[in-house]
């Protein structure tokens, strides 16, 4: 009797057991985002590299890929649905607005406009007044280096009637080294630092200094707000997360890069290192991704001012800080 009872309690608990497995967990797919940059690979991506390699996007249950297609107008094709995320400027989110195009910036990236003017020091060019009577080589006549030449004559007092601008490509350290220019507009992470590297002294005007222009950041579209709020708080999250490891280890995060890019040579590593050395300068910030009300209604005066917007526009609709995580 004591052993009918006994397998009778094993069996009712294996009953019990059975019955309290739990159910297989379902993995849902993970999201496929693509999010358009604009440029090549490049060590100033460097933030998206960390945020991918450390799985910080996939914690979020998405797969990113990166496009570096070299789209002429990224903001239509984020405007029009065809792409939901793209790193840009935010001038371009004010001109793309100003035409109809839904776009929002939903995290800030670059806390300084990275647009300058640099000439080699043996010019003398040591104030903006300097600059009258002088060539002025631009990469072209529109995109965030137009913007950023045409806000800096205005903030700096120079009269731009007694500056020769003149295009040159992308071709603004052989211009001045050649002497075809005296000085040039450029990208503060890429030609200053070049020269610095070739051992050139220089001369440099920050746009900053001058404006607040807000920069680069994640740029989304309306529809993608209304409609997938967790896939736009999950994108930005990975991505800061990418951005802070970045600022806090930068020599891990090199090296992640090295690996994103595995193209890039041991002696083109020294002058990107540098690179990225620089770029830390334009990104850190008390609070990372959050935008700031003052800027975007400066950035949107100033565009007034310029003649450059088709129809009024109000900064509020420009951007959204509701995702930007909770200290």
């Amino acid at each position: 009797m004591r052993k009918w009872f006994g397998r009778a309690l094993l069996a009712a608990s294996l009953l019990v057991l059975v019955g309290c497995k739990p159910a297989a967990v379902t993995q849902q797919p993970a999201q496929t985002v693509t999010i358009a940059m604009g440029f090549t690979p490049n060590v100033q991506f460097t933030p998206f590299y960390v945020a991918i390699e450390r799985g910080y996007f996939a914690d979020e249950g998405i797969e990113v890929t990166l496009d570096y297609g070299m789209e002429t107008d990224l903001l239509q094709e984020v405007g029009s649905g065809k792409l939901q995320f793209a790193a840009t400027s935010g001038d371009q989110v004010i001109l793309a607005r100003s035409n109809g195009l839904p776009v929002r910036y939903v995290a800030n990236w670059y806390r300084r406009f990275p647009v300058c003017v640099v000439s080699l020091a043996e010019e003398g060019i040591t104030d903006p007044s300097m600059l009258a009577g002088k060539v002025v080589g631009i990469p072209v006549l529109q995109g965030a280096s137009y913007i950023g030449w045409q806000a800096f004559i205005k903030e700096s007092g120079l009269d731009p009637q007694e500056v020769t601008l003149q295009t040159i490509g992308y071709t603004q350290i052989a211009s001045l080294t050649e002497k075809r220019v005296d000085a040039a507009v450029s990208y503060a992470m890429n030609e200053p630092v070049q020269l610095k590297t070739e051992g050139k002294a220089i001369n440099v005007f920050y746009l900053d200094r001058f404006t607040t222009l807000v920069s680069n950041g994640l740029v989304t579209n309306d529809s993608t707000i209304e409609s997938d709020p967790k896939l736009v708080a999950g994108v930005v999250r990975a991505f800061l997360r990418g951005l802070q490891d970045t600022l806090q280890d930068p020599d891990a995060a090199f090296q992640i890069t090295r690996k994103a890019i595995p193209e890039m040579s041991d002696e083109a590593a020294l002058l990107q290192r540098a690179v990225l050395d620089e770029c830390l300068t334009f990104w850190k910030s008390d609070r990372l991704g959050e935008n700031d009300p003052s800027a975007w209604q400066d950035s949107v005066d100033l565009l007034t001012e310029l003649g450059m917007l088709s129809t009024p526009v109000d900064p509020e609709t420009l951007y959204t800080n509701q995702f930007i995580p909770d200290k």
